[in-house]
């Protein structure tokens, strides 16, 4: 595995809550199952995918998460129409149908997915990008091949940190897949996801992290009480704002983050994330060394000045 893989902290033992309200059981799997029928629905339209209307496929994407337990509030901006990068920060499963509801898109999928009995399938049907994460030398293609989808005209969703996060913790942004937007001249919308409970409190039940299985992140979400999503949509950056990718990843994550200044935006160690090695010298913010201050005199008594040599 290489080292710069991303990777998060999080994991189920350390930051999903243990306790929490749930609902009744005959709802939770009743739930379970309307979350089923429409998934299979779903799978069952994919050969007759891109002929179905945006807002059939917007309809469907917040049919399922209403149907696991979880209420939707969207706020924000309208998304651009024709080719745009969207980015979002990573916590659960759920984040491929908000998504979807704030505009369907092609999804950056991690290339094991490919190698998954029938979900393998079923996500290169979709119209999925693959990237191999674990081959650094193959970032190029992959920034080259979702800068053509741009051009194209289709929206891309990706997300940046790489990897799930328990939503109290949070990554930053890789910025391979920014210089995508800037080659192919296309915007970049940040969309921001966040999960609470009814009375306002950030809730880690929905997050799908570490040696989590999905069957149980599943049954958390269906069986949990008062859960809702909400998904903000800031303005969005257009193209020529930035001129680099790291800035431009910078100022979608602040966005992301609902910061007002990038300047807590995590410096990369060199290899980590930058998709071409020649340039990656470049990116490394060095620290500066502290100044040394001069020591400070000693307080005197009164009527007794003191000597500097």
């Amino acid at each position: 595995m290489s080292v710069w893989l991303p990777s998060a902290p999080c994991t189920p033992r350390t930051c999903l809550e243990r306790t929490g309200p749930v609902t009744a059981l005959p709802r939770a799997v009743g739930r379970l199952l309307a979350v089923t029928a429409l998934l299979l629905a779903g799978i069952a339209l994919l050969p007759v995918g891109r002929l179905i209307p945006v807002g059939a496929v917007r309809w469907w994407s917040r049919a399922v998460v209403r149907a696991s337990g979880v209420r939707v509030r969207v706020s924000g901006a309208a998304v651009p129409t024709g080719g745009v990068l969207l980015v979002a920060n990573h916590i659960s499963w759920l984040d491929i149908p908000l998504l979807a509801a704030v505009r369907p898109a092609r999804m950056l999928a991690k290339s094991e997915i490919r190698r998954w009995p029938v979900a393998g399938w079923l996500t290169a049907r979709s119209g999925a990008l693959f990237i191999e994460r674990d081959r650094l030398r193959a970032l190029p293609d992959t920034v080259a091949r979702i800068a053509d989808a741009l051009r194209g005209g289709a929206a891309v969703a990706v997300f940046p940190e790489g990897s799930t996060w328990c939503g109290r913790a949070q990554g930053h942004f890789r910025r391979a897949v920014f210089q995508a937007a800037l080659d192919a001249g296309a915007p970049v919308q940040p969309v921001r996801l966040r999960y609470r409970v009814s009375g306002g409190e950030a809730s880690t039940a929905p997050a799908f992290i570490g040696d989590d299985s999905l069957l149980a992140s599943v049954w958390r979400v269906v069986s949990a009480r008062g859960l809702v999503a909400e998904v903000g949509v800031p303005e969005p950056l257009a193209p020529g704002c930035r001129t680099d990718r790291k800035t431009l990843a910078a100022t979608a994550q602040a966005q992301v983050w609902e910061e007002h200044t990038a300047e807590r935006h995590p410096v990369e160690p060199y290899g980590e994330s930058a998709p071409f090695p020649a340039q990656a010298a470049r990116d490394v913010v060095r620290p500066r060394r502290p100044r040394r201050r001069p020591p400070l005199l000693a307080p005197q008594p009164p009527g007794v000045s003191a000597r500097v040599r």
